[in-house]
């Protein structure tokens, strides 16, 4: 009897479109909590426009922590949503809002040793903007750290946590 106990399991493959920015429309969202408590908001983006129509980009979340408020300021901004001042909304405020979204392979072995591979989204994965504004393999950071029209001064990525409203 020969048996390979270093062998991996078969490997699970939910890429769906290759890596790159597609204009992507938020198709459902689901919530849920954190291991820590906070609350947690899963976003299943769904390509709107291109060669990728309909198919699946990703999965990605929001998490209202203070940890997590700074993305989830970006994110909101990103999708035309408020992210200024004290904002109140519900998942359904999100669905079928639109951003480029950049997507890239991630993968991983799961408790069971099977390797999972997907698409994620990175920290700074989010743009305002349609298709047309996108050129292949330019990605921006997402945060509009002055403020407003993007000619203020630099900030260097300092955004002050505590004007985030959650």
């Amino acid at each position: 009897m020969e048996i390979d106990f270093d062998a991996k399991d078969a490997i699970s493959d939910f890429i769906s479109v290759p890596a790159g920015t597609y204009l992507c429309r938020i198709a459902e969202v689901r919530t849920g909590t954190t291991r820590a408590g906070d609350d947690r908001w899963s976003m299943r983006l769904v390509v709107a426009e291109g060669q990728h129509v309909g198919k699946q980009a990703a999965w990605d979340s929001l998490v209202f922590s203070v940890r997590g408020r700074t993305r989830a300021r970006t994110v909101l901004h990103a999708l035309g949503l408020p992210s200024k001042g004290r904002v109140q909304f519900t998942p359904a405020d999100l669905e079928n809002c639109t951003a480029l979204v950049e997507v890239r392979p991630s993968e991983y072995e799961s408790p069971s040793g099977q390797v999972i591979r997907r698409n994620e989204v990175p920290y700074d994965g989010y743009r305002v903007g349609s298709a047309a504004d996108h050129s292949p393999g330019r990605h921006e950071q997402t945060l509009d750290t002055d403020g407003g029209n993007g000619d203020g001064p630099a900030t260097d990525g300092i955004v002050d946590t505590t004007q985030i409203p959650f």
